[in-house]
């Protein structure tokens, strides 16, 4: 089984789970822009944030044989915070990186005017660097605001199968299906979607334009989902091509947009290679 996991937060993860994840077939990541933990301060504390996500994460993972690619944006939840709009003027340059093959994730949180005015300023900011929209549909009122994303990308121009509607469920996915736009789904212990309500989905309506993602963010969360989720297809009655199709080449396809993904194997690295200085390693062990 090889996977590409198309949203999934490795900075609130360890390399522990890079082993693990590359055991489990993943060779491929999409690691979105969000929230830090705790309220950022300022425009500087995101800039350090997007230079990790390029930079340091990027080299973290190759280390566990796993090519890493991330989405660059103000997310929902920090546009409400005056200290953090002022990053939607910086954005444009980290945009124009290497690596970077969306804008995301951008979207609803609460549902705010200011959510609003973020989500449309940066719709127009992908349709000006031709890159691919990862949304993040809102955790209350999720139809209402389902909804409303979908008039927000129906205004902008962009294309619809460039953008991909995220954090989807059954009440929710009628409402994207027919658009042409990508669904998204997150799959988690015990909220959002588990893996076997994701197979009764993938059952009713098959595997065209989705992606199955594990999220793995700072909560409860388990970065294998994709991996678990297929083998919930397969032991649904699945073949190895549904297999393939939902966990590789759809994501392979979607961010393929972009013009930018790295999909060649590579092995695991030297663990005491060096980042700015930085390795993985933290010391050695006397036997």
């Amino acid at each position: 089984m090889r996977i590409f996991d198309p949203h999934i937060h490795m900075t609130s993860r360890t390399t522990g789970d890079y082993e693990a994840m590359h055991a489990a077939g993943v060779r491929a990541l999409v690691e979105p822009a969000f929230w830090l933990g705790q309220p950022r301060t300022n425009v500087g504390s995101f800039c350090d944030y997007f230079d990790g996500l390029v930079g340091w994460e990027r080299f973290r993972a190759a280390r566990f044989g796993i090519r890493h690619h991330c989405t660059i944006a103000l997310n929902p939840k920090e546009a409400n915070d005056p200290r953090c709009t002022g990053v939607l003027d910086v954005l444009p340059r980290y945009l124009a990186k290497d690596g970077v093959v969306a804008v995301g994730e951008i979207g609803f949180d609460s549902m705010s005017e200011a959510e609003e005015k973020a989500f449309a300023r940066q719709l127009e900011m992908a349709v000006q660097h031709d890159l691919p929209v990862l949304v993040h549909t809102p955790h209350r009122d999720k139809a209402a605001g389902t909804r409303r994303t979908l008039e927000l990308v129906a205004a902008s121009g962009i294309a619809p199968e460039r953008v991909l509607v995220d954090h989807l469920n059954e009440t929710t996915v009628d409402l994207v299906a027919g658009t042409g736009c990508w669904m998204g789904f997150s799959i988690y212990p015990d909220t959002k979607m588990d893996e076997h309500r994701m197979v009764r989905i993938l059952a009713e309506r098959g595997p065209d334009r989705v992606l199955v993602n594990s999220a793995a963010d700072w909560g409860r969360s388990d970065p294998l989902k994709t991996a678990k989720t297929g083998r919930a297809m397969l032991d649904h009655g699945f073949g190895d091509d549904d297999v393939d199709r939902v966990l590789w080449r759809n994501p392979v396809e979607f961010y393929g947009q972009s013009g930018r993904l790295l999909l060649d194997d590579i092995e695991a690295g030297d663990p005491g290679a060096t980042f700015a200085g930085n390795s993985v390693l933290r010391g050695g062990r006397e036997d």
